[in-house]
């Protein structure tokens, strides 16, 4: 794989080095045959958002953070997409949150786990990370959902009581709910299954929302969980803007 040479003037730089990370990621065996086509659905719906962090999506990702802080137990999931895209962000969030990484996949094999868990330990030797990565050896299911998906650890995704999942599989999400769990979307498409089933959905893309939760981390502000939030509300204003940008 060849190195990435576009000039960081170029008004697509983001999306270009977005792509190049995927490419490097297939090469290692860590992608499903569709993540590229899925990214590709993702980067549409981020055309119509304006291909920037709405302050809607700041204040979903700053009470998804306040859960996460609060939560006895929670945890955060990688998947070949995100691992690629925001990896190293995702392994310094957990760190700073004192929390475990899960890798949690939609079609799951031996190789693809292995190639992503030597991806996310290369990224911590590289930057001193600590965060446990969890996944390798699933020894519990998620009930009522069928599959290598179901697959989880007792110690992670099973016993967390906040769950940030960073990718899309409405079926899984709803799994999750219905086993008593917050459960934080990176979604953006906020039309998708996932978005509505989840109890918080960051309408953003994966890599800016971890920036985001990480600069919120760093700062002096205090992060209060928002009793007022409506998921519902949260979808339908990121909605109306994408129905703003279209008109304007």
């Amino acid at each position: 794989m060849g190195e990435f040479t576009a000039d960081k003037s170029h008004p697509r730089y983001e999306s270009l080095l977005s792509r190049h990370k995927l490419e490097v990621a297939a090469s290692k065996g860590m992608l499903a045959d569709s993540a590229l086509i899925a990214h590709g659905r993702g980067e549409a719906f981020d055309y119509l958002l304006g291909e920037a962090t709405s302050e809607n999506a700041m204040l979903a990702a700053r009470n998804a953070l306040a859960h996460l802080m609060a939560a006895k137990r929670p945890i955060i999931t990688i998947n070949g997409n995100t691992a690629a895209l925001a990896g190293k962000e995702l392994l310094q969030l957990a760190q700073a949150l004192n929390c475990p990484i899960e890798i949690n996949i939609f079609y799951r094999t031996e190789q693809r786990i292995s190639a992503l868990y030597n991806h996310l330990e290369e990224i911590k030797d590289i930057h001193h990370i600590t965060t446990e990565i969890l996944g390798k050896n699933p020894d519990a299911k998620i009930p009522n959902l069928e599959g290598p998906r179901a697959n989880c650890c007792a110690e992670g995704i099973f016993s967390s009581d906040v769950i940030l999942v960073p990718l899309e599989d409405g079926d899984r999400c709803e799994a999750l709910v219905n086993m008593g769990k917050t459960v934080i979307v990176v979604d953006l498409n906020p039309m998708s299954r996932s978005a509505k089933m989840a109890s918080i959905t960051i309408v953003d893309e994966v890599l800016r929302v971890a920036k985001c939760m990480l600069n919120y981390l760093s700062s002096d502000e205090e992060i209060d969980i928002d009793i007022d939030f409506n998921n519902q509300n949260n979808l339908q204003q990121s909605i109306n803007i994408i129905a703003s940008n279209y008109i304007n």
